[in-house]
């Protein structure tokens, strides 16, 4: 039988549910994603790391679980919250069912909440701190628990998710032997991202948050990858520090916090969006060549509109105006805020795995177009 639920956030607004896997009681930031699939995918993702997601398609699990479509090798949300939690397995690809996926991994899930009325209040409100537990209805306390979570702005969460030491990526298929080196910055990366690096012929070395700009260049890298992860990136000054430090002695590609951790090397600001994007249908704009893409996305923090010299801002969101994309062409770098890898959402993107490609080859003839 299910138990009772309850969600509190520290503003004091409850609400009520079950819990259809796992129990006790868990806090963090409470977020909502508006993807209507890729349940497996996001509450894997290592971005998650701290934080409660509510899911705001009404039904959750439909099409079950499978190994295959993990981002990384464990759960990262602390709880998921939704309408309704399904336990069937309607694709022949899937494996298991989500709840039985949920509580082999230990997440506390609950069913039967309001989305509707929890994610209106997360976008009036911001992005709050929250509790949830089957142990208590004591609301007054649940509300002090979750006002004595740490706030999201100031927490170096890379250093949580990232590898303990540097690794070869097993190749998913035959590469040839000449293929490219790419150093990817383990921030929370997600394994599509170190998949598509491969399928553009890239060989990837994997190394810590912490890794050092000399670590770095004593591996001999074509490229360098920055990659997703969860918290703030003003809090990450020592991949700031490595970044500012490669920035013109090798290509660098960024994606989501490695956009903003390239963004401050470049000189950007970055600050904390009331209460972020988490979706798979974003529009954003390539300034340069005008066209539109429906991206994939989830951040909580952005790169502010400033006028710095030697960089340039490429891409912005057509829903709230903010940077989604910025560049320095002298020194052979860029970065989107989006998930290109789209795991799940949309394939509008990928193109950029194959503009880094051309951006090394554009640095190793000496930055010929």
């Amino acid at each position: 039988m299910p138990s009772p639920a309850l969600i509190v956030l520290e503003d004091g607004a409850a609400f009520a549910g079950e819990a259809l896997a796992g129990s006790g009681t868990v806090g963090g930031e409470v977020v909502f994603n508006t993807s209507m699939c890729g349940y497996q995918e996001i509450a894997t993702d290592p971005s998650y790391c701290g934080q409660l997601i509510t899911y705001t398609f009404p039904m959750n699990g439909n099409y079950g679980a499978d190994a295959e479509r993990d981002e990384s090798d464990k759960a990262h949300a602390r709880a998921i919250i939704a309408r309704e939690l399904t336990n069937y397995r309607f694709n022949r690809a899937s494996r298991t069912t989500w709840l039985d996926w949920l509580a082999e991994h230990g997440v506390l899930a609950v069913g039967g909440v309001d989305t509707r009325a929890l994610t209106r209040h997360i976008r009036d409100k911001g992005a709050l701190r929250a509790v949830v537990s089957t142990e208590t209805r004591d609301t007054r306390h649940l509300r002090k628990a979750a006002q004595g979570l740490p706030q999201m702005g100031g927490l170096d969460l890379a250093r949580v998710v990232t590898c303990k030491e540097a690794y070869e990526a097993p190749a998913r298929n035959a590469q040839p032997a000449s293929a490219l080196h790419v150093v990817a910055y383990d921030f929370g990366i997600k394994r599509s991202m170190i998949g598509y690096l491969q399928q553009c012929g890239f060989r990837v070395t994997v190394v810590p948050a912490q890794a050092s700009a000399r670590d770095v260049l004593k591996r001999a890298p074509d490229g360098v990858f920055l990659s997703n992860g969860p918290g703030d990136p003003a809090a990450v000054t020592y991949a700031v520090k490595a970044v500012e430090r490669l920035l013109g002695k090798v290509p660098i590609f960024g994606i989501c916090l490695g956009h903003q951790l390239l963004g401050q090397a470049l000189g950007f600001a970055t600050f904390k969006l009331k209460f972020g994007h988490r979706g798979a249908n974003h529009p954003v704009k390539d300034l340069r060549t005008g066209v539109i893409e429906i991206t994939t996305q989830n951040h909580g923090f952005a790169v502010a509109n400033n006028q710095i010299p030697g960089a340039e801002i490429t891409h912005l969101n057509l829903n709230d105006g903010t940077v989604e994309g910025v560049a320095s062409p002298e020194r052979h770098a860029f970065s989107v805020q989006y998930h290109p890898e789209s795991s799940p959402g949309p394939h509008d993107s990928l193109y950029l795995f194959e503009r880094f490609r051309e951006e090394i080859a554009r640095f190793q003839k000496g930055g010929e177009v």
